[in-house]
């Protein structure tokens, strides 16, 4: 239930507008609110900025020349922050070694933003947490450290995001966004800024902990429905039934969803889920069916690494070598974070095979977190046994042949992991050494 407050809030003349963390979420973010109002992007990462300050999204979301038709200003001075009054935090919500939530990047936003907050500021979280984590512990950190009281001085609010990396049909402009906040002043308010750059599409959360759970559950649903197809295709593969051949008759039943078997990785479905086990834990509540369906998840690189063994030693026994194409986490990115590729090739390493990955989405400079990973060059030569299609970015679909003939042996087999080459190797064009899940 909505809370009225002793001080109530008034809506600022003139929104200035702060973004917090600018990534794959808060650069799409500012960029459309700066269309309506003034808007500043903060981020510590001094080199991400400059970047921006050029012009550049080295994330490859916003059009360069978007970019440098934005009135939006970009900055790493937190001191920047107390010439705005709404503040909105973008800021990564990872989990540690132990998967469990890794508050620390949201803890030290807080903490900066404490230092500038004034009274009838508007702070509105947008990263993934938790049922109770924007009032119990942001709101908590707010308080203590500028010394105003919230929801009296200073106002709180969560709209999740949803910003899907590479999607350029859903984009921030084109969905629903929900709101929500400790008043309806606030509320009205959020609707309004958040309404402007997606003709009003707002949807009203009844609490601030509606929509925290709102969003975890999000992707908690689609990993429990991915881990679904992935148990069955071991289950299909047992019996030599292909997986893809079975999708594509249940999914003309009108209400079949549509999920395929794979990797599991990135920063929201793979990461996610582990916030609402710490949060079911803690209310006492076993999470078996989420928990089991990070476990279908996080065995899958391994299986598939049993899968293409057994597969390639039956084609050819001595084959020693093999390449990954595609190391992101999903296609048509450069993101790297947490991209069970890698997985899948230690798990081949460890198979006793030389393993090399290609991808034109990303360099050496991007690896800072691999750094026994080494990118192949196209332009080496080299020649691979089998080519595993792991991440179907479109230039791979595009360029076909040309990757297969640059990598590929002439006696060599083609792994396609999420069937994307599927029609063309039924059609024979990929010829028998072709197989999937």
């Amino acid at each position: 239930m909505l809370l009225d407050t002793s001080m109530a809030f008034n809506a600022p003349l003139k929104t200035i507008i702060a973004v917090v963390g600018l990534g794959y979420v808060g650069l799409p973010l500012l960029v459309e609110l700066s269309k309506n109002f003034e808007s500043i992007g903060y981020d510590i990462n001094l080199q991400r900025v400059a970047d921006l300050q050029k012009g550049q999204d080295t994330n490859r979301e916003i059009d360069d020349a978007e970019l440098k038709k934005s009135s939006a200003r970009f900055s790493s001075l937190e001191a920047d922050l107390k010439l705005c009054n709404l503040i909105i935090v973008t800021v990564p919500t990872p989990v540690d070694d132990k998967n469990q939530p890794d508050l620390t990047p949201l803890k030290k936003s807080m903490s900066t933003i404490a230092r500038h907050l004034k009274k009838n500021d508007v702070i509105v979280l947008e990263s993934t947490v938790y049922p109770g984590v924007t009032e119990n512990i942001c709101g908590a950190i707010l308080e203590e450290e500028s010394g105003l009281v919230c929801n009296q001085d200073f106002f709180i609010g969560y709209s999740p995001e949803r910003v899907n990396p590479g999607d350029r049909t859903n984009t921030i402009d084109c969905i629903t966004k929900v709101v929500s906040a400790q008043n309806n002043e606030v509320l009205n308010y959020l609707a309004y800024i958040y309404g402007s750059i997606n003709n009003q599409n707002i949807f009203k959360a009844k609490t601030i902990k509606a929509a925290e759970a709102a969003k975890v559950i999000e992707n908690a649903q689609r990993d429990i429905n991915i881990a679904f197809i992935n148990e069955i295709t071991k289950i299909l593969n047992s019996e030599n039934i292909q997986i893809y051949d079975v999708l594509e008759a249940s999914k003309t039943k009108w209400n079949f969803l549509d999920f395929k078997p794979g990797l599991v990785g990135g920063h929201c479905i793979g990461v996610d889920p582990y916030y609402l086990t710490f949060y079911s834990e803690k209310m006492g509540v076993s999470p078996d069916v989420i928990a089991a369906g990070r476990s279908t998840n996080d065995s899958m690189s391994k299986y598939i690494s049993d899968y293409i063994t057994k597969n390639l030693r039956a084609h050819n026994k001595d084959a020693k070598r093999i390449l990954l194409l595609g190391f992101t986490f999903k296609e048509n990115v450069n993101d790297v974070r947490n991209t069970k590729v890698y997985e899948l090739y230690g798990s081949l390493k460890a198979e006793g095979f030389d393993v090399g990955v290609y991808d034109p989405f990303i360099n050496q400079d991007h690896l800072s977190e691999y750094p026994d990973l080494v990118m192949q060059d196209i332009q080496n030569g080299l020649k691979y046994d089998l080519v595993a299609l792991c991440v179907p970015h479109n230039i791979f679909s595009e360029k076909r042949d040309y990757y297969l003939s640059s990598f590929l042996n002439e006696d060599g087999v083609i792994f396609d992991l999420k069937a994307a080459w599927k029609r063309d190797g039924e059609s024979g064009l990929l010829g028998n050494s072709y197989f999937t899940l």
